[in-house]
């Protein structure tokens, strides 16, 4: 039971998303900009450093959601479990495995990311945006795990339900136009 009263049916960020409007917008916009703006990291990539980080910090409902949002963008259900599992031995670049260290470092402690850290993801071939993206990420996701367990918010039980946050994270993190009406009750 959240620590707050929160809309019954926005669970997870969402809920403490609207609680407060005015500090929800620039913290969407910078999700925005960080997971579907310009980048070299495809959008599934992105959303593995956010899944790995939640997963790390033991956040079921970002871990769920963003795990599922990296399935739908990578077109399969096999690489983001495997990743959370053990990203170096997951089906992806050397690049990637480099900066998903980074990112594992940065989330026990941004003092973790080493100069061998940087060294290693540059020799594969990583950017310094990249780099400093995949540290940001991982700083983003870490006050969005600590928001969502400080405040204790309802985490759906219902692969359905992650199904269609993921659906919804795919297209984005701006708030709908006309937000998040109460669903018809039947």
């Amino acid at each position: 039971m959240p620590h707050i009263p929160l809309p019954d049916h926005l669970p997870g960020i969402t809920g403490l998303l609207e609680y407060r409007l005015d500090t929800a917008g620039p913290i969407r916009e910078l999700t925005q900009i960080l997971l579907r703006g310009e980048s070299t990291l495809t959008p599934g990539e992105r959303e593995l450093i956010a899944a790995l980080v939640s997963s790390r910090n033991q956040t079921r409902f970002c871990t769920a959601a963003h795990t599922k949002a990296a399935d739908l963008l990578l077109g399969e259900n096999e690489t983001a479990w495997l990743v959370k599992q053990d990203y170096e031995a997951a089906p992806v670049s050397e690049k990637m495995k480099a900066l998903l260290a980074i990112a594992a470092r940065a989330q026990n402690s941004g003092k973790d990311v080493t100069p061998e850290a940087v060294e290693r993801a540059k020799q594969a071939g990583a950017t310094d945006r990249e780099i400093h993206d995949t540290v940001l990420i991982t700083a983003l996701f870490c006050l969005y795990n600590k928001y969502v367990d400080g405040m204790a918010t309802v985490t759906p039980t219902d692969p359905a339900y992650y199904q269609r946050l993921g659906e919804r994270i795919v297209k984005g993190y701006r708030r709908p136009e006309n937000g998040f009406p109460v669903p018809p009750t039947t």
